[in-house]
């Protein structure tokens, strides 16, 4: 199974690709901090948000998106804006018959690392030990969509 995994932004995007096999440890095909330019309009930059995902989709072939929840912030500005970039983000999914999880932070920080309370050193270790990284200059939005991911292969095992 392919899981798509993503940190939602309109900003930064965290995009992971993992294989879940019938037997072993998860694989990470693709990892990246997408990134869209500050200089573009909210249009724009939300354009390239959904023609990113497309592209994913379209090479890698998921089977599922695990996608993060929005927590709130204390900007409302930001947080209205990073909601638009999940539903375009979902929208692409549904778009192509992909089924949508969503995970809240501490569901990924209890799957990863097995502490809801776990800090951004503690997941980034915990992923590292649960897979390899082919970005060795990983962002940390990559580490997030990694994690978001992997929450997705774990909830199967449980089901």
């Amino acid at each position: 199974m392919r899981i798509l995994g993503i940190d939602p932004g309109y900003d930064r995007l965290g995009v992971a690709v993992i294989e879940k096999p019938a037997r072993g440890r998860e694989v990470v095909l693709y990892s990246e901090c997408f990134q869209t330019s500050s200089k573009d309009s909210i249009s724009e930059r939300l354009r390239s948000v959904g023609a990113e995902i497309d592209r994913v989709i379209s090479e890698f072939k998921p089977d599922a998106l695990a996608i993060e929840t929005l927590f709130i912030t204390k900007n409302q500005k930001t947080a209205m804006r990073v909601s638009e970039a999940r539903g375009i983000i979902i929208y692409e999914a549904v778009k192509n018959d992909i089924p949508v999880f969503e995970y809240s932070p501490m569901q990924i920080k209890m799957a990863v690392s097995s502490d809801g309370t776990s800090d951004k050193a503690r997941m980034i270790k915990m992923v590292e030990l649960l897979v390899s990284i082919p970005n060795k200059k990983a962002r940390d939005d990559e580490y997030d969509a990694i994690a978001v991911a992997l929450t997705h292969s774990a909830s199967l095992r449980q089901a």
